[in-house]
């Protein structure tokens, strides 16, 4: 592998590690973006790359909150070995993850042949962009009704689930989808957004370990560099992005990652039909 695609390789983590947090989509910055600057790649490794890379942004949260994520504690004098309200968070978290995991089996292999495409994702940045500014709106002068996680129910964290349905639509965005559906349902943004990390641990391992099954683990050394390297660079640049995210919520909302993908999305249209691709 030559030099430019090592830098495309880290440019792509450096795109993951912003935009998986950012309620802005991933995958649809890594589809555009590969659109733009193709990684010389077998189709088959590219899909895998794309979801695997993943993984760096998962480790990230872990590192972030294990604290609140981690329920078992070796200090005996420092409380029981099991931590209940984590445990129960799990449990919720597992919930809300249910739905997903149902539609994943039984439609992935359509969702990657029809809606893996510019198209689609200029479309749902445009239309999440729309309602993420009209919500907000909405939502201006009402006072969200959870705003602790302990005060997340198992009914609602299944809602969210449905929601996070949303995002196997390349371009919508999982962590736009959940954080939205929380914030209608009536979580605050901050809650939404913590949830929505934790949510994605389970949500994107689950996902990457499909894709790897599905290619099968047997990956060239050249491929498992590649993927080691974008891991990296998606986890580092994963820890700031989180770190941002979780101060700007406590200060403002989200009706500029509207406008942003708004624009984005128009902008994406424009460039394909000059191009003609």
């Amino acid at each position: 592998m030559d030099f430019f695609e090592i830098l495309k390789v880290i440019f792509l983590g450096i795109v993951e590690g912003i935009t998986e947090w950012l309620p802005i989509s991933s995958t649809g910055h890594m589809i555009l973006v590969d659109e733009i600057m193709p990684l010389n790649l077998s189709p088959d490794f590219k899909e895998v790359f794309f979801i695997v890379i993943q993984f760096g942004a998962i480790l990230a949260v872990i590192l972030l909150f294990w604290n609140k994520i981690f329920p078992f504690n070796f200090k005996k004098d420092q409380g029981p070995f099991i931590k209940m309200d984590i445990m129960t968070l799990w449990i919720k978290i597992a919930i809300a993850c249910l739905p997903a995991i149902i539609m994943v089996l039984l439609f992935d292999d359509i969702i990657d042949k029809y809606f893996y495409n510019y198209i689609t994702v200029a479309i749902t940045l445009v239309v999440y962009g729309i309602l993420f500014i009209v919500i907000e709106n909405i939502n201006k002068h009402r006072k969200p009704v959870i705003r602790n996680l302990s005060d997340l129910t198992y009914k609602t964290a299944f809602m969210i689930g449905l929601f996070q349905l949303l995002s196997l639509i390349p371009g919508t965005s999982r962590s736009g989808a959940t954080i939205l559906g929380a914030i209608i349902i009536g979580t605050s943004r901050y809650v939404a957004a913590e949830f929505s990390f934790f949510l994605a641990i389970p949500a994107m391992f689950g996902y990457s370990l499909l894709k790897m099954l599905k290619f099968g683990l047997n990956f060239q050394g050249n491929e498992i560099m590649i993927l080691i390297l974008g891991m990296l660079s998606a986890f580092v640049v994963s820890v700031f992005a989180i770190r941002f995210l979780m101060g700007f919520v406590k200060k403002h909302d989200f009706k500029v990652f509207g406008y942003y993908r708004i624009v984005l999305g128009v902008l994406v249209v424009i460039y394909f039909l000059a191009t003609g691709k």
